[in-house]
């Protein structure tokens, strides 16, 4: 089972290299961040087309998530985070695929640092820790995937010296998500890779992605059950490389 998660960075917009990606690589479901598109924008003819059922909790030209079933339709658990500071933001989905529980999240970027911004994204931290606590410990595998808008490491950033003061790379930032792996949360890519410098995300500007001057701010947190049967990870960086392309590139996990 190939789980990946993708911040497609406006999903209608991107929408020939998310078909591309998808028949290409034909993952069995897909959490797809910053849609940028109300729930009545969202392609979901097109998606189907392509062979996938969705469900999605989309916002006008913000944020909006999406999960992405091949073959079948995700069955929601939850929408929206819990105690989420401001829930008119939707940054959470919540869905079972095949005997797996799916978080789907795109977490506050919280720039410019300090601000109101910064203050949101510790609160919203705060409230996905409390769901996340809980998730843990269902019976099932839970994988918890998406943009986590967190730099974990020094190795996760190209020059990390140029981020001390980004809310990306935060120490209360990074706290919070050791905290989520001190937990038991297993950080897939991570744990198959442990030494090497692995990027999900390059800028547009400066020739990020040629030079491969990324960061690692893509991540999917498995469960003990999840990770029991983790057997692969990587990051689909062709994606990125694609005309018209998103900033991120798809990240995936396979489960035996």
């Amino acid at each position: 089972m190939r789980i990946a998660t993708y911040n497609v960075n406006g999903v209608n917009g991107r929408l020939p290299v998310l078909l591309e990606w998808l028949e290409a690589t034909a993952p069995d479901v897909v959490c797809l961040q910053e849609l940028k598109a109300p729930d009545e924008k969202f392609p979901a003819a097109a998606i189907e087309q392509a062979g996938y059922g969705a469900i999605w909790h989309g916002q006008k030209s913000w944020n909006g998530v999406a999960i992405l079933a091949r073959g079948g339709t995700p069955v929601e658990t939850r929408r929206g985070l819990p105690d989420d500071p401001d829930p008119a933001q939707s940054r959470y989905l919540e869905a079972a695929v095949n005997g797996v529980v799916v978080g789907c999240l795109y977490l506050p970027n919280g720039n410019p640092r300090p601000g109101p911004k910064f203050d949101y994204k510790l609160r919203w931290m705060a409230a996905f820790e409390a769901l996340a606590g809980k998730l843990f410990d269902l019976g099932e595998p839970v994988v918890l995937a998406g943009d986590y808008n967190i730099i974990p490491t020094e190795a996760d950033v190209y020059k990390p010296e140029r981020w001390v003061d980004d809310a990306l790379f935060a120490p209360d930032v990074r706290a919070a998500f050791k905290r989520l792996t001190d937990a038991g949360w297993t950080d897939a890519l991570r744990h198959l890779h442990p030494d090497e410098q692995v990027f999900t995300f390059w800028d547009y500007f400066r020739n990020a992605f040629a030079r491969d001057a990324g960061l690692r701010i893509d991540h999917q947190l498995l469960n003990a059950a999840a990770a029991k049967r983790l057997k692969a990870a990587g990051v689909d960086r062709s994606a990125r490389g694609l005309p018209k392309t998103s900033d991120h590139a798809p990240v995936w996990i396979e489960l035996k």
